[in-house]
């Protein structure tokens, strides 16, 4: 029988140790690949055959495969510790050479989208199989496209401008510790264990947690202030004055593959129902013995009487796989990889990358997951979650690398369904007080990822504009705050400490406009969970249907097949006419 234990993971499936001779080859025999690509420049014509064409995507996707590895390797070793000047700086070197390459490869993405006629175009792409979509969506990047010298010096640049900006904001905020007295003595935490009190069921013990981790961004403002204003601006410079994108958003929408309108629907109907959530504040208010939410008390336990329960590892992973099992043995025997694999990072300790993440490298390659566990219950749904990712690569592990990764709305899909499993796993085996408080943390679960997500962005949207025009911290700060004020309402207390809040959230600098798709996947994933309900077990075929599918088609197209659209408010509310029942539900439970 399989042990599960908390450690860290294995990276040598990417790359040798990045010391030894073969590290060194590796790299070597990379640039050789690239340089005999360069060779067929001279065979790019709009007349060239098929079977040539299709050889050299063949190549693009080997060159993919090789420098995916080195560069996840890199990226993941730097994640679990961010304070190594080793790790940082094999990270900026081995960004540097995926600059290189991709500067000298260039030239066939700008000969596609640039120089070959629609008709011949077509002619190529109607053969292309998976691959007609990503063939089609860079024909469509065309006109955002630069010529290859101004792409050259944009790559290059990128490598001290933009990701230096987010590596300096990483490791100044990985780095800080938290200072905080419980019962008398002090101790020095990390974010992640400081995170965990939020939760915890004295009040005074959250707000000096919230009052901590605030305090500390508060007097770092200047700095984190200033790098997120200047990856906005760079946003601005080179998506809208150079690139001619039409707004901030729509850059990241059409890198999504998805339309503005889609995207625009998402966001009025989840500001729409705000309401939603005021009447489950309400009832938490009340089963904490209190007249109404602080900011300070929004993911306390709601029931009082119930003592939290704690979660081994090992019990938890068993409880998050049989879930997968209960739904599909082949997306229970996916996730297990990642374990039986040792391709998990999931102890807590200084300098490591908070929050959790997967990162697929390959689709030849089980995915890496990176977790801070704890031992609570919101750190098995995390678990759930994450796996839920890797569960959804190894599902378009039949597609190309160029295609194998789902778009941004679609990529949270398998995440949040995982918990939804979960969810309705561990719900039949509890007493009316335990299942009222997992339930009360379901939907603490489902504001934080669908509201709380899409106001992110309604703030992003804002800030970016204000940014553009010319601002200061405190009007940032300002902007904030007039947002969480419109998505509450008067349903919590706002207390002014959390106006420096926008500061604390990664996304916002590592990924702009990212935080919509947490709202899309969530909602689309009640839709498919309710789909579920109603069709049972023939509803697993369906499912790995839409999963294997990765990033081969645009959304639209790919969920209207199901009977799925997405540019209509109606599905979006029927998401949250699930909510609304959910909340239903939970102030029923006697």
């Amino acid at each position: 029988m399989q042990m599960y234990k908390q450690g860290r993971w294995s990276l040598s499936e990417l790359a040798s140790d990045h010391k030894s001779p073969e590290f060194a080859k590796q790299i070597t025999r990379l640039e050789a690949k690239v340089k005999n690509f360069e060779r067929i420049k001279s065979a790019l014509k709009p007349t060239i055959p098929s079977k040539d064409f299709y050889r050299i995507i063949h190549h693009i996707e080997d060159l993919a495969e090789d420098a995916s590895r080195l560069g996840g390797y890199a990226s993941l070793l730097y994640s679990s510790d961010t304070q190594s000047d080793e790790a940082t700086s094999l990270l900026t070197k081995i960004s540097k050479l995926g600059s290189e390459i991709e500067n000298k490869t260039l030239f066939f993405d700008l000969w596609w989208k640039r120089k070959i006629d629609e008709k011949n175009a077509t002619r190529l792409m109607k053969d292309a199989g998976s691959l007609y979509e990503y063939l089609r969506h860079k024909r469509l990047l065309a006109k955002y496209s630069l010529s290859e010298p101004e792409e050259k010096i944009i790559n290059t640049l990128d490598v001290t401008g933009s990701t230096a900006l987010v590596k300096l904001y990483d490791k100044i905020t990985n780095a800080f510790e938290y200072i905080i007295t419980i019962n008398g003595k002090k101790k020095k935490l990390t974010r992640e264990q400081l995170s965990v009190l939020v939760r915890s069921t004295n009040p005074s013990l959250r707000k000096t947690a919230y009052q901590t981790l605030l305090g500390r961004f508060s007097s770092n403002k200047g700095v984190l202030g200033e790098i997120y204003q200047n990856l906005v601006l760079n946003w601005k410079d080179e998506g809208i004055e150079i690139r001619k994108y039409s707004s901030p958003i729509s850059i990241r929408n059409i890198g999504n593959d998805v339309d503005d309108k889609t995207t625009q629907t998402l966001l009025d109907v989840c500001k729409k129902n705000s309401s939603v959530f005021y009447e489950f504040f309400s009832f938490k208010a009340k089963s904490l013995g209190l007249k109404k939410l602080r900011r300070y008390d929004l993911y306390a336990p709601s029931a009082k009487k119930f003592k939290e329960k704690n979660y081994t590892y090992e019990n938890a992973t068993k409880l998050v796989l049989d879930s997968l099992n209960r739904f599909s043995p082949t997306l229970s025997e996916f996730a297990n990889r990642v374990f039986s694999q040792n391709h998990i990072d999931s102890q807590i300790r200084p300098g490591k990358r908070d929050g959790a993440f997967c990162s697929t490298v390959s689709p030849k390659l089980t995915p890496y997951v990176l977790v801070n566990y704890a031992g609570k219950s919101k750190d098995v749904f995390t678990l759930a979650h994450e796996l839920g990712h890797a569960v959804h690569s190894q599902a378009a592990s039949k597609q190309s690398i160029l295609v194998s990764e789902a778009p941004l709305p679609l990529a949270e899909t398998a995440s949040t369904f995982s918990e939804l499993l979960l969810y309705d796993n561990i719900s039949h085996q509890m007493a009316d007080t335990e299942k009222a408080a997992i339930l009360s943390e379901k939907i603490d679960d489902i504001y934080a990822t669908v509201m709380r997500q899409a106001f992110f962005t309604i703030f992003e949207v804002d800030a970016h504009k204000q940014i553009a025009d010319g601002t200061t911290i405190e009007e940032l700060s300002k902007t904030y705050m007039k947002n969480l004020k419109t998505q509450f309402a008067n349903s919590i207390e706002l207390s002014d400490d959390f106006a420096i809040e926008w500061s604390c959230i990664p996304h916002f600098y590592h990924t702009p406009f990212y935080c919509y798709a947490y709202s899309f996947g969530n909602l689309l994933s009640l839709s498919l969970f309710q789909m579920y309900q109603r069709e049972g077990r023939q509803f697993e075929k369906t499912y790995i249907e839409i999963l294997a599918a990765g990033g081969s088609q645009k959304p639209e197209t790919l969920l209207s097949q199901y009977g799925i659209d997405i540019s209509s408010a109606k599905f979006w509310q029927d998401g949250f006419d699930y909510i609304r029942s959910q909340v239903k539900e939970l102030i029923m439970i006697k």
